[in-house]
């Protein structure tokens, strides 16, 4: 783990989830070198400036993107504007629920993100899912050499993700390369469903994913019968549970398993394991839509595994690194351990040898990824070789 500030968990995650996204070390100096004191800050100043600095960042980088446009430069705009969301998002992440400018600075990082996306001509398409009264947002990314329908995985978030993290990682154009397409959404509680929308998280995973699956059987390019679906870090609970309950999705991954996420925040209370960002309490009752820590633990008792995996009959693969700071590795053992009907089940635990030892491989996501990429490729029907 790439530890720019040696005693912030939070802040080195965030670091290193940039750097996943395609940030320039250069940049990510610049950016980092005036905050070692603000990383000994409570988190409401720290946050504040870990904010100032890496906007007036992503500000320059969307100036230069402007006079690359005004030369007709679109490609090289394009880049410089993907890389100022990165680091949009990354100081939004970091802000405590109502803190002023939050929800105008998450505005502001998804106009860029999409400027970035249609001027650098991307395979990645804004999509709306009907949900209720209202919808889903999602980024569909096309198979690549595949003639008529494509197999897709779908991918969720965890606790604090968004889809245009997940996209900017990579694994949406690592199995695009292996003919499988990606659908990423930012289910209730993340992303624009919970900023935009006020549609909080759920425990019943599968009364979002049911609804994904309804509408990704309506579309011509894509194969209804290999329709996968993959979680990160709190996806790691959301995925297994919709897999449970909706039949029809082919198969199932988890990047960092998340078995029994109640006794997780347990520990938490106890002061153990790392928190994945400021303000966490806070953060956890406005995503799950809880009033007080009473109402909020309650909820957290129903998030956890236990007598739903063997409802699973299709391949599943269950992924952990040996070195997560948050999740502790026997909880991959416990679902790998539960899913007994699975035809296929595999437990892969990224070691030090290939790198992805941190929690969901925020730490090298290349080889960790690569793995997914092809076990994914397998089961559904795509390739591993050109």
């Amino acid at each position: 783990m790439f530890k720019y500030f040696p005693a912030n968990y939070v802040w080195n995650l965030s670091v290193d989830l940039a750097i996943e996204m395609g940030a320039r070390i250069g940049e990510i100096e610049e950016m980092c070198a005036p905050l070692q004191d603000a990383a000994k800050q409570q988190d409401a100043a720290g946050s504040k400036a870990f904010r100032e600095t890496w906007t007036h960042m992503a500000d320059k980088l969307c100036a230069l993107a402007e006079e690359d446009e005004q030369r007709g430069r679109l490609i090289s705009a394009g880049d410089k504007y993907g890389r100022a969301a990165t680091y949009y998002l990354t100081a939004e992440r970091l802000q405590a629920h109502g803190a002023p400018g939050r929800v105008e600075l998450y505005q502001r990082f998804i106009e860029v993100f999409n400027r970035g996306i249609a001027l650098a001509g991307e395979n990645c398409e804004r999509v709306e899912i009907p949900y209720g009264d209202t919808h889903l947002s999602g980024l569909l990314v096309r198979a690549e050499g595949i003639t008529g329908p494509a197999p897709l995985l779908v991918q969720v978030n965890g606790l604090d993700s968004t889809k245009e993290m997940k996209y900017r990682v990579g694994l949406p154009r690592w199995l695009a390369q292996r003919g499988v397409a990606s659908l990423l959404i930012d289910q209730p509680g993340t992303g624009e469903a919970l900023r935009l929308q006020g549609l909080t998280a759920v425990y019943d995973s599968e009364r979002w994913a049911s609804k994904v699956v309804d509408w990704l059987e309506t579309r011509s390019d894509v194969d209804a019968k290999r329709i996968g679906l993959e979680g990160v870090s709190l996806g790691g609970y959301y995925c297994p549970r919709a897999v449970a309950f909706e039949p029809r999705f082919a198969c199932g991954v988890v990047w960092g398993a998340n078995h029994d996420w109640r006794d997780v925040q347990k520990k938490r209370l106890a002061k153990e394991g790392s928190f994945p960002v400021p303000h966490y309490w806070e953060h956890v009752r406005w995503v799950w839509g809880a009033g007080d820590m009473e109402q909020f633990m309650r909820i957290a008792d129903k998030v956890h595994l236990d007598g739903v995996l063997d409802r699973i009959k299709v391949p599943f693969l269950v992924t952990h690194g040996e070195k997560d700071s948050q999740i502790p590795l026997h909880w991959a053992q416990r679902t790998y351990d539960q899913l007994v009907n699975s035809p296929r089940r595999e437990l892969k635990i990224f070691t030090q040898r290939e790198g992805g030892v941190q929690h969901s491989s925020f730490d090298n996501s290349a080889n960790a990824g690569a793995y997914i990429a092809d076990w994914v490729a397998e089961a559904l029907g795509g390739r591993t070789a050109l």
